[in-house]
């Protein structure tokens, strides 16, 4: 993030880091609502500004430019995800544990809808400004994902034949399409629903 003002501040601002704080998450809650609805090229930094209350000096003041600003709140979004699949690891058996990770992410997608529809919409845009960062992000999360596969391969007989970190693409990009699947066209699909059909992924790799 950029931390040299664009614009005039106020002085002292900068040794204020509590209210810098509640301001960068103003922002980041109205960036999320609005460009998670209409994409980063249709919301304007003013726009940005009077949905979180602030000045338009402020928006520049704490990110440099709209395109940080969406940059950081990718790597908020993302940061965010990885905290709650961390909590989701259960410690018990491998299987459940994994599957607590998938539900996790689902839930995500229920907790942020904007933000997870800004995530795919970038993620599988191409080209994309933000596309290295992207790439970057999603191989975190799919390592998160590989590590509790691995896991479940260590204490379950699993296909061989099979690698393991494809299999965690799949489970990440089902649980990803099931996510916004039943967010943009099954909200009356259950989470419980949801969960069954992306865990036979695992079924299928088990023996």
């Amino acid at each position: 993030m950029n931390t040299v003002p664009a614009h005039p501040v106020e002085p002292g601002a900068a040794r204020r880091p509590g209210r810098t704080n509640a301001t960068r998450q103003k922002l980041f809650d109205a960036s999320m609502s609005l460009i998670g609805e209409r994409g980063p090229a249709s919301v304007t930094v003013d726009e940005i500004a009077a949905a979180a209350g602030v000045s338009k000096g402020t928006v520049y003041y704490n990110f440099g430019s709209k395109s940080e600003l969406v940059g950081a709140l990718l790597e908020y979004g993302v940061q965010e995800l990885q905290t709650k699949l961390a909590a989701a690891h259960p410690s018990t058996d491998a299987l459940t544990a994994l599957e607590s990770m998938v539900g996790a992410l689902l839930d995500f997608f229920v907790d942020y809808p904007s933000f997870a529809q800004l995530l795919v919409s970038e993620m599988w845009r191409t080209p994309s400004e933000w596309r290295e960062t992207l790439t970057m992000m999603r191989e975190r999360l799919v390592r998160v994902f590989s590590t509790a596969v691995l896991r479940v391969a260590d204490e379950h007989a699993v296909d061989s034949e099979l690698d393991p970190n494809a299999v965690s693409g799949a489970l990440f990009g089902a649980t990803f399409v099931m996510g916004l699947d039943r967010q943009v066209f099954h909200p009356e699909r259950s989470r419980d629903a949801a969960l069954a059909a992306v865990m036979t992924v695992m079924r299928g790799y088990l023996r």
